[in-house]
């Protein structure tokens, strides 16, 4: 039988596993024997983007996840000053994924859970702005039918309306937490949902949280999904990992003009050879962090990097492109961030960062 399908971001529940270019490109370098160099100046020439991620609009009773519509209607006017390109969610991972040029600061947009306020306050001011987004669905919230959540009509709105839909699992689940038999059946029962009641699969993922590990993501790549997101902040090139993408959390405390400004012009620090290469912190707490910069880049001496349970971090560059981060403070239980910053031209900062999950007992 054929499955039907939609006009975005959509797959069968039978999809292939799909393998990646850049594991493809970086190989052909590794084999033909390629100088770091050599490879360093490919990746360089990549261009950077960024994705800006919301939740709740106008909805003051949760500041944590809530933007103002004063500061949303700001990062729109500023989103459409002439200055950025906002571009949608699948057409940015494809053209960084075949090394195709993207226009200068561009931009992503993704909201996440689905509440209401997304349909009365975000979608109404985006239509009008001609800006696209991903809504990322949690598909279990949707069901219980609860009053600040929207509904499987205003979805089905939404993507006639040429929204891209993302998967978020069914019930927002602490995936790091979990063992791969209890994230598979989340997966699966809300892609039977999103198959019965938009007659596709979303090909995105964004991990609930933002909380994964190399046990989740090694799952999600099999699953079929084409890219997988984050909820950490830093810009993306190439050289990022297709399947942990970072995005920059808006809300009230977040979500100031002069921050978004600063999110929207950020660029990517391009790294390989990230170690610990699992984002979940095992029995060595805190790990040794590192990562090599896969590309010159001026004036790396000044990287500044923090951890958000410990302050600035002890950073050491050994020769001219692998770094070393030392933090003295265990990882507390739960998720914790690492933000690495570097000043670049006309006041823009190359951002590279990471979240990292302990184990809640």
């Amino acid at each position: 039988m054929k499955i039907p399908t939609g006009p975005r971001s959509r797959r069968p529940l039978t999809a292939p596993r799909r393998g990646t270019k850049l594991a493809r490109f970086l190989l052909f370098f590794l084999v033909a024997g390629v100088t770091t160099a050599a490879l360093s100046d490919a990746v360089s020439a990549a261009d950077s983007a960024i994705v800006v991620m919301y939740h709740r609009f106008g909805e003051q009773k949760f500041p944590a996840t809530n933007i103002t519509l004063e500061q949303f209607e700001a990062h729109i006017d500023i989103l459409k000053s002439g200055r950025y390109t906002v571009l949608p969610l699948p057409e940015i991972a494809a053209k960084l994924r075949k090394g195709e040029a993207l226009p200068d600061r561009t931009v992503g947009i993704s909201i996440d859970d689905a509440y209401r306020s997304t349909f009365t306050e975000a979608w109404p001011r985006l239509k009008k702005a001609g800006l696209p987004f991903t809504l990322f669905v949690s598909t279990d919230h949707v069901d219980r039918k609860l009053t600040d959540m929207m509904t499987w009509d205003q979805i089905r709105t939404l993507v006639k309306g040429g929204v891209t839909i993302g998967h978020h699992t069914a019930s927002h689940l602490h995936m790091a937490n979990q063992n791969d038999a209890r994230n598979q059946r989340d997966i699966e029962q809300a892609s039977a949902r999103f198959q019965k009641e938009l007659g596709f699969v979303p090909e995105l993922f964004a991990y609930p949280y933002g909380e994964a590990s190399l046990a989740t993501i090694r799952l999600i790549k099999k699953a079929g999904f084409t890219v997988a997101f984050g909820q950490h902040s830093g810009a993306m090139d190439r050289t990022a990992d297709f399947f942990y993408l970072p995005r920059f959390a808006m809300n009230e405390t977040y979500g100031t003009a002069d921050r978004f400004k600063t999110a929207a012009n950020a660029l990517a620090l391009p790294i390989t050879d990230m170690t610990p290469e699992d984002p979940k912190i095992g029995a060595i707490n805190p790990p040794a962090i590192g990562f090599t910069v896969a590309a010159p880049i001026k004036n790396l001496k000044r990287l500044a990097c923090y951890a958000s349970h410990a302050g600035r971090a002890a950073v050491t560059l050994l020769g001219t492109q692998r770094v070393e981060v030392r933090i003295d403070k265990p990882f507390p239980t739960g998720r914790s961030r690492l933000n690495c910053t570097l000043p670049d031209a006309d006041g823009r900062w190359r951002w590279f960062g990471r979240q990292f999950y302990v184990l809640r007992k």
